[in-house]
């Protein structure tokens, strides 16, 4: 097979699925794996299955849409969605959603589209997290593909580019859509924000005319709303501790964070597909400078986003212990109420020097989407 221009980021092809398959099967951490996602099946029929496997489709829905059944089998009590009518099913979308946790927030979307008779996504996937070789064989069969960060200011726009152009072949040429979080990392306090960095970096792949660069993509922005958020105690810490010094990653937080994710208890959840950004949207931008007109689309993702949200008791309890208000109390039961603090005491395990500071850093992840949203 000779060499592509996007070998170094692209997901696997049918054609490497085989191998992958056969590494999966015979990776140390397999029967974990299996007995998680199939239960009710010997380790050994798994690892017949999945070694027979030949291709991305068949290991999407013989393998990844049951281990998102599992998540929300076993840690969502309700998952619920809106808005997959508006889509065009012929078309490819640039699904740009807020970002709360490294793998469910596009995981779960996956078993959305399928449902609804869909193809699913490719999926942006940090490269940091692209190690060892079996999260590389899983993420890159289940169409995730590596996106590069940091480096000098030439580095940085040279992979920029090279992600922007892989990302218009693959909506453009290719008629596959793509998901990307608005922003890079998650959002750790509950505000979403697009980084306008991330649209210039859409648009560097046909820089001649803004407006037909990103309307050529079909941006669908998408609102996924967690009653328990995911990580809420680890994100918390961070913060606090990012308040003081630079907050440096323990080895294997990620991962750490990805098993935290998948197995803690998140409640209801719920996505909205949000109107789609069209070319007459972006013409009313048509006028600015490069570096506004970013901003304003920026903008205009969020506006949707927050417009998408579902907000849950969680949300309003914490709103109104935060500003000791009870500006709220008639959209949650005192039984609601109780369950939130008892939640919130995991903080009290922690030695920090400002208690105060940490509980409002936590109540913040809840509560700023209440402020975004009404």
């Amino acid at each position: 097979m000779g060499q592509d221009l996007f070998d170094d980021i692209r997901p696997y092809r049918d054609g490497e699925v085989p191998d992958a398959m056969k590494r999966i099967a015979s990776s140390d951490f397999f029967a974990l794996l299996a007995a998680y996602v199939f239960p009710d099946r010997s380790v050994e029929d798994v690892r017949e299955m999945v070694a027979s496997i030949g291709t991305v489709w068949e290991f999407q829905h013989k393998v990844m849409y049951y281990v998102n059944e599992q998540v929300i089998r076993r840690s969502i009590s309700e998952l619920t969605y809106e808005g997959v009518d508006s889509l065009d099913k012929g078309a490819a979308h640039l699904f740009v959603a807020n970002h709360r946790d490294i793998m469910l927030d596009a995981s779960l979307l996956q078993n959305i589209l399928v449902d609804n008779g869909m193809d699913t996504s490719e999926i942006t996937f940090g490269a940091n997290l692209m190690s060892p070789q079996l999260v590389v064989d899983i993420g890159r069969s289940n169409k995730m593909f590596r996106v590069e960060r940091g480096g000098s200011p030439k580095d940085f726009y040279n992979k920029s580019r090279h992600l922007s152009d892989y990302i218009r072949q693959a909506i453009v040429d290719k008629g596959a859509s793509v998901w990307i979080a608005q922003r890079n990392g998650r959002t750790k306090d509950g505000n979403d924000r697009t980084d306008q960095g991330i649209i210039k970096m859409f648009g560097m792949s046909q820089s001649n005319d803004k407006v037909r660069a990103l309307a050529s993509e079909n941006i669908v922005p998408v609102a996924v709303s967690y009653e328990w958020e995911p990580c809420d105690v680890q994100k918390a810490l961070e913060l606090y501790q990012s308040r003081s010094q630079k907050y440096v990653k323990k080895p294997g937080e990620d991962i750490s964070s990805i098993l935290s994710g998948i197995t803690s208890f998140k409640g209801r959840v719920h996505y909205c597909i949000c109107p789609r950004i069209t070319e007459s949207d972006l013409q009313a931008y048509d006028s600015l400078t490069k570096v506004e007109f970013n901003r304003a689309v920026a903008s205009l993702i969020d506006s949707r986003i927050f417009k998408g949200y579902r907000l849950y008791p969680n949300n309003f309890i914490a709103h109104d212990i935060r500003y000791g208000s009870r500006h709220f109390h008639s959209r949650y039961t005192s039984a609601q109420k109780k369950a939130f603090e008892e939640h919130m005491k995991i903080l009290d395990t922690y030695d920090v020097d400002d208690m105060d500071a940490l509980r409002d850093i936590f109540l913040g992840i809840y509560s700023n989407p209440v402020d975004n949203c009404l």
